[in-house]
């Protein structure tokens, strides 16, 4: 969040989902993302599990912070989370999410709740069924990606779907999905008339995104980013305190996650990322940085 809002702050963020079970506690290092938030922005509170009461319990212990408010993830695609059911694994159950959202909603009264989710599961049978859900709890705000939990991040994302829950729900809806430019930004809101995009992953690879986006919806020229500052934030990277605390080896390869991200915004051609996939050390990777 903070390396982010150096380059430039989206209007609010989510935090990293807090993981709900029956045995579960506030995992300090995401509630450090709220108790020590010093960007400016508010920021929400993300939960993900099944069991109805640890949800209630814990996003009344999150209430007691300063939070935006609370969200429910429903849309994670990481197979070791949908098999557990939640995330992603709820859509196959409408009825256990008819019942969360109204647990959740009577416990969170004074605060908004809100949702991000996918179109569905495997399809979308489902899809107008949540929508209605939604409907039904007053959920604030929801947080919409075009494609299926099976999808993953890969095919064509479904705006079309994101423009008919933005018609059918009462809330702001935030479209979801390959938002990896300005321009894709204010091509996706003009076709599904959507409140706002959420941006995740490619967030990382171009933290001006949010900057951008805020240029281009005021008709401003896109302001360029020079391989000076792109290897500027790589280095800013590098000092998160999340990595100094780890080795060597083990930090190359937490970088190496940022650097998917990054790699074809330096190079689009590919070269870079079949590089940076091979080195093994600081030294190797900031000469391989420097060279491009």
């Amino acid at each position: 969040m903070k390396v982010i809002a150096h380059y430039g702050s989206p209007d609010y963020f989510f935090t990293e989902y807090f993981r709900v079970n029956d045995t579960s506690r506030l995992n300090r290092k995401i509630l450090a993302a709220i108790t020590e938030n010093d960007t400016g922005r508010p920021v929400f509170a993300q939960m993900i599990g099944e069991s109805i009461p640890d949800l209630v319990r814990t996003a009344k212990e999150l209430c007691k912070y300063n939070i935006a408010g609370i969200d429910l993830n429903m849309g994670c695609p990481a197979p070791r989370i949908y098999r557990k059911n939640v995330g992603g694994g709820l859509l196959r159950e409408p009825e256990k999410v008819e019942q969360i959202l109204g647990e959740l909603r009577a416990a969170v009264n004074d605060k908004p709740l809100t949702v991000k989710m996918r179109v569905g599961f495997e399809n979308t049978d489902n899809f107008y069924e949540i929508l209605d859900i939604i409907n039904r709890h007053n959920i604030d705000l929801l947080s919409l990606h075009g494609r299926t939990v099976k999808d993953m991040y890969h095919g064509q994302v479904k705006y079309d779907l994101i423009a008919e829950a933005v018609r059918r729900v009462d809330c702001p809806v935030l479209a979801n999905g390959n938002i990896n430019s300005a321009k894709t930004a204010l091509e996706v809101l003009s076709q599904t008339g959507a409140a706002g995009v959420m941006v995740g992953r490619w967030a990382i690879g171009n933290p001006w995104l949010f900057n951008q986006i805020r240029q281009a919806l005021r008709g401003e020229e896109i302001t360029l980013v020079s391989l000076v500052e792109v290897r500027n934030y790589i280095d800013r990277l590098w000092q998160t305190p999340a990595a100094s605390t780890i080795p060597e080896r083990s930090r190359v390869a937490y970088l190496k996650m940022f650097l998917n991200y990054i790699a074809l915004n330096v190079d689009t051609e590919g070269h870079f990322l079949q590089l940076m996939r091979r080195v093994q050390t600081e030294v190797e990777m900031f000469n391989l940085c420097d060279h491009f």
